[in-house]
């Protein structure tokens, strides 16, 4: 079984080796037993059904309430040669009949619906089918705890209890403790392993900027966009609003921009998100209620314009960049605006205390002088040893100083207000505003008044929150935000108690020096090349109406540009390359490369080279592998390669000659065409992709 579940990892999907957890999740589902998968957004989810689903005999569905997600990832199995449908209700009529009709006649390996289709058809067509493994996607939307709560979800018990003999996994990217117990409950998963993957997401750079004034902030924004043409991004705002505000702004400085939100009818919506996956739009602004259906994964950028409401959705968002795993950036602007419109909105919504405690959570981080990375994953349970080095903290270690004095003026100023006002007025007072609020109020008169003038609203701002942080007051938000002081801010008022204080960072200090993430691509990427595949992609994404990142992502195009493959073997050992898609789409690509290297010399060791060196040193295939951590059959393919080019490697060794006359009868009844996976199947897949590459490098070479 392991055999054949790597085979289909490289043959169907071109990738080498499965990534944490992977291969003992779809191990443990392949055995008949449940799975809880909590992985981050882009961490590999997908592979774990999507794999067993190929090994079953029978049909796999799969429940998720993201519609346009559904379309992309069905579009994207296809292209992988996997016989998959969707059933939702985007669909018209016929379409379903034809959806069905596949299903019942076993045309299908993967069948995708939407819950409330799920139930609805429940006791009447489903019941035909031969389901061998149910998969439900966005788990976290059975649990009341989770922050995206949907009804039909708890549905699914039901149906669980109706197939008790078979696996059901359970996944999800966001789920804190009490989430995770309750989505176990509600949907009857029976001895399940909670599977949790790492979170730490180290192609993402984490930015976090706070009290940036509109203008400047759209100025900013402006800036970073401009540096980054051509690149696909996504803002967050908190309204409507915002969005068309931002989006006419980027606009009318000549960028490719669209706006999305709950205001604009179906139709809009549909058309906006098309013409994002399809790179027709560059940027998207719009309200988190845009994305939860993308699985783009050549987004470089995500800027949240609002402080978002909780660490689960922040996470979820961030986690839209990057997916490819190419280092992309985050940026996160806040203010306290933000905070008390969410603290109002909590007031009046579903599960009010927890929603306050996840925005105080949200602010505690956008607040923090430490790495912000520690700061998210230990949220998730997670723990780093070390500061990741990726953060605007991390890249500018803030430094402290003695506050004490400092904070007992605030402190004073707040009892002398008898703790009745929130932050802007106290600070107006100390720095001896002549403000007509401050006149009303006779602040005026306070002995206080006007002693902090020498410091910045801005930086009084950044003081009076570290000292939130640090307990000496509180901000009572059920009193129009008004100031206490707490025990240990009495102590420190009364000189019992010192407090150091973090020095603020000015925007001109906050300027990005990203860090080069460690990558044997970018480095070795030629420019020019890559552009021309990108542009080959969007042409042949056009015509076949598919994102062009179904057709290969950026990290598999950059591979190409850097590793130059122009034989059979060389593209097939590329990362992302299986089968189907060398098969489609190989030689137009190869084309392009070949081009390019009778135009430029190359300037590096090919990847065959590499492999032949190993060789020459003595190593074995396992070996080479090991050492080049590449796949076993992409070791082989390199051998075979190298030996049609007459280098010295005794191939024979690797193959029986059993084996060997079996494809010759198969490769002559397929008119010795060079293509694979006919032969595979012809042979009943008992003969490897890597056997029978080898015999007929041997037979071609020795006629």
């Amino acid at each position: 079984m392991n055999r054949e579940t790597h085979t289909l990892l490289k043959n169907v999907f071109g990738y080498d080796n499965f990534r944490p957890l992977q291969e003992e999740i779809i191990n443990r589902t392949i055995d008949g037993k449940d799975s809880f998968v909590l992985m981050p957004t882009g961490g590999g989810k997908s592979i774990c059904f999507q794999i067993p689903a190929l090994v079953f005999d029978g049909i796999t569905l799969v429940v998720s309430p993201l519609i346009s997600l559904m379309k992309d990832q069905v579009q994207a199995l296809k292209a992988n040669g996997i016989k998959a449908d969707f059933f939702n209700s985007s669909i018209s009529p016929q379409e379903e009949n034809e959806v069905i009709t596949k299903a019942i006649n076993g045309e299908l390996q993967l069948l995708y619906l939407s819950p409330e289709k799920l139930i609805s058809v429940s006791n009447t067509w489903l019941k035909q089918l031969n389901i061998k493994l149910v998969a439900i996607d966005e788990a976290h939307c059975v649990s009341m705890w989770g922050h995206d709560f949907r009804p039909e979800y708890t549905q699914l018990k039901v149906f669980r209890n109706s197939l008790p003999n078979v696996p059901f996994m359970a996944l999800t990217a966001t789920a804190d403790k009490s989430a995770r117990k309750d989505i176990e409950e509600q949907l009857g998963l029976k001895n399940s392993k909670l599977f949790i993957s790492s979170f730490d997401r180290k192609n993402l750079s984490i930015d976090v900027r706070g009290q940036v004034q509109k203008k400047q902030k759209l100025q900013e924004i402006i800036n970073f966009i401009n540096r980054r043409k051509n690149e696909s991004g996504i803002i967050y705002c908190l309204s409507r609003k915002n969005t068309e505000e931002v989006a006419n702004y980027l606009k009318e400085n000549g960028h490719s921009v669209a706006f999305y939100h709950a205001g604009m009818n179906h139709e809009e919506r549909e058309n906006t998100q098309s013409d994002f996956i399809n790179d027709d739009t560059k940027i998207i602004v719009a309200t988190i209620a845009f994305g939860m259906g993308i699985d783009k994964s050549n987004v470089r950028y995500v800027i949240h314009y609002n402080l978002p409401k909780n660490l689960e959705g922040y996470y979820q968002e961030i986690g839209r960049a990057g997916r490819d795993g190419l280092p992309s950036e985050t940026i996160l602007y806040y203010n306290m605006r933000d905070f008390v419109l969410y603290s109002q909105f909590a007031d009046n919504g579903a599960n009010s205390n927890m929603q306050k405690e996840k925005l105080h959570r949200m602010l505690q981080f956008t607040e923090a002088k430490s790495c912000r990375r520690k700061i998210l994953l230990s949220y998730f349970g997670e723990h780093l040893t070390e500061n990741c080095g990726n953060c605007d903290v991390c890249e500018n270690p803030p430094k402290d100083f003695e506050g004490t004095i400092l904070c007992q003026k605030a402190l004073s100023g707040i009892a002398r207000m008898k703790e009745k006002d929130g932050i802007t007025m106290l600070i107006n007072m100390l720095r001896g505003s002549n403000n007509a609020d401050i006149h009303s109020k006779q602040y005026f008169n306070l002995k206080t008044y006007g002693i902090g003038k020498d410091v910045s609203f801005f930086d009084w701002r950044d003081y009076i929150i570290q000292m939130a942080n640090q307990g000496l007051i509180e901000i009572m938000y059920s009193e129009n935000s008004a100031l206490k002081i707490s025990p240990i801010g009495w102590q420190v008022l009364k000189g019992e108690k010192t407090i150091r204080l973090t020095t603020p960072l000015k925007a001109k200090d906050k300027k990005k020096t990203q860090k080069a993430i460690k990558s044997t691509i970018s480095s070795n990427t030629n420019t020019d090349l890559f552009t021309a595949l990108k542009q080959l992609r969007y042409t042949i994404s056009k015509e076949e109406k598919m994102p062009a990142y179904i057709i290969f992502n950026d990290k598999t195009l950059k591979l190409m540009a850097s590793e130059l493959p122009t034989t059979e073997n060389e593209f097939l050992a590329i990362s992302g390359v299986g089968m189907n898609k060398m098969e489609k789409y190989g030689d137009e690509f190869m084309n392009v490369i070949r081009k390019f290297k009778n135009s430029a010399k190359p300037k590096k060791i090919t990847t065959t080279q590499k492999t032949f060196d190993f060789y020459k040193e003595g190593l074995n295939p396992a070996e080479i592998a090991e050492k080049r951590d590449l796949s076993i059959t992409t070791i082989f393919s390199h051998l075979s390669q190298l030996y049609s080019e007459g280098k010295n490697i005794d191939l024979e060794q690797y193959v029986t000659k059993e084996t060997i006359d079996k494809v010759r009868v198969a490769f002559n009844e397929f008119d010795r065409k060079l293509e694979l996976k006919p032969i595979y199947e012809k042979l009943n897949e008992e003969v490897t992709y890597s056997e029978i590459r080898i015999s007929i490098t041997l037979i071609l070479k020795n006629e």
